[in-house]
Formats: C-alpha cells, sequence, structure tokens
C-alpha cells in the first residue's frame, strides 16, 4: 500500500448475492399433504358405495340370469293408504327403506296364500345375517277376516290391507295370471322391481332365494338394516 493510500480510497468489493427464494415451510407442505390423503381415503370409502350403485343400477342382470322376471320401468310405492293389523291406517310408502317380499291374498288365506305366507317367512330366515335388511309383507285385498289360526305364524311379518282394485293399479301380474299368484319384490328405495312367476312350488324356492341374495349382494354397500 503506498504512503498516501488509505483504506477508504480503495476500491469496493461488490459481490451480488442471489435474493432468497420463498420456500413453502415445513406446515404449509404437512397441510396440503394432509388434504390429498384425506381426499384418498374418501375416494377408496366411497369406491364401493359407487360401484354398488353402478352394479345395481347400470349392469342389470340379462333376463335369462334371474328367476324372477325384472320390472322396467320401476314403479315406486304409491302414496296409497292401508290398514295394519291393529286397523291404524298406514302409508304404503312407509314400508320404503328395506327390501320388500310381497305376497297379495284375501284374508281368507287358502292353501295358495298361506304357501306363500310360509315361503316368505322362510326365504328371509334363508339368507341368513342379511335378513334384517328383508321385510316379507301380505298384502290383505279384501275386509275378510284373519283366521286366528294364522296370527302366530305373522308375528314377524308386516300386513297391511288394501283393496284389490287400488293394488292393481301398482301391482301386476304376468298374462293369464293373478296378483295373488305371485311373489313381488320391492328395493330398499321404495321400487317394485321384480316378479316371480306366478305359482312356484317349493322346489322353485332355492331359485328365489338365489335371485334375492344376488339383489342384497349388489345393494350392500348403500343398503343398511332398518328403515
Amino acid at each position: 500500500m503506498a504512503p498516501n493510500d488509505s483504506p477508504r480510497d480503495q476500491p469496493l468489493g461488490l459481490t451480488v448475492h442471489s435474493m432468497p427464494v420463498p420456500q413453502d415451510t415445513g406446515p404449509a407442505l404437512s397441510s396440503r399433504s394432509g388434504r390429498w390423503k384425506m381426499l384418498l381415503v374418501l375416494l377408496v370409502c366411497a369406491a364401493p358405495v359407487v360401484a354398488s350403485y353402478v352394479t345395481y343400477y347400470l349392469v342389470r342382470p340379462q333376463a335369462r340370469q334371474n328367476f324372477g322376471t325384472l320390472i322396467d320401468p320401476q314403479r315406486p310405492l304409491p302414496d296409497m293408504q292401508g290398514l295394519d293389523m291393529a286397523g291404524q291406517q298406514t302409508n304404503l310408502r312407509a314400508l320404503k327403506g328395506q327390501w320388500l317380499l310381497i305376497s297379495v291374498a284375501s284374508g281368507t288365506c287358502d292353501a295358495q296364500c298361506q304357501h306363500h305366507l310360509y315361503m316368505q317367512r322362510q326365504l328371509r330366515e334363508g339368507v341368513g345375517k342379511e335378513k334384517d335388511r328383508v321385510d316379507w309383507v301380505w298384502l290383505v285385498s279384501d275386509d275378510a277376516a284373519i283366521a286366528p289360526s294364522l296370527l302366530p305364524a305373522l308375528a314377524t311379518a308386516t300386513v297391511v290391507r288394501v283393496p284389490s282394485a287400488q293394488l292393481q293399479t301398482w301391482l301386476q301380474p304376468e298374462p293369464g295370471a293373478a296378483l295373488q299368484d305371485h311373489l313381488f319384490v320391492v328395493d330398499p328405495l321404495g321400487n317394485w322391481m321384480m316378479r316371480f312367476p306366478a305359482r312356484i312350488d317349493v322346489d322353485q324356492a332355492s331359485k328365489v332365494k338365489r335371485d334375492m341374495e344376488r339383489l342384497l349382494r349388489a345393494s350392500a354397500f348403500w343398503d343398511t338394516p332398518g328403515r
């Protein structure tokens, strides 16, 4: 350094440093990751429900695979008043919320009526742990008194008295048959969607059971027991 030079006379060193770039903080990254994980969990949980709806509504089984006849278009439970076993008014739409296996017959309940009631009860028991998703229903189509001897067997049934003329505006038999010849199926959304062949016998009960099991499986992720 020359004698006349002083430190303040020295050239300044101008080093250019890059400006700091904002970075995601730890909590922000964690929050974003948490949202994605939550969305993934919701999608995984929803997938079975969506698949169940698609199976039931869009991937309709071909007729030859079913014993029962699929009703197309489906017919919703009507806004129709009836009387329960205690003589109290009830609306058929109140039955919505369960799978319904329905028979129709006079209160006198002839041999075929008793056969249907027996099959309905057995079919409900036959689906095992899924039986709480199924109600068996007898729609009494006239004013005839129900025999006291039948009452113990109806302990787990839903019995509603509705005039035949009104029922025929909703349910329909196959050609050449009558309402009392069939068993009908209504889904938990309240739609009549299947009719079994007329005058089924005990040997055909396994085919009815197979159809019911298929319906219960197809709706397993969106239908729950009870209304």
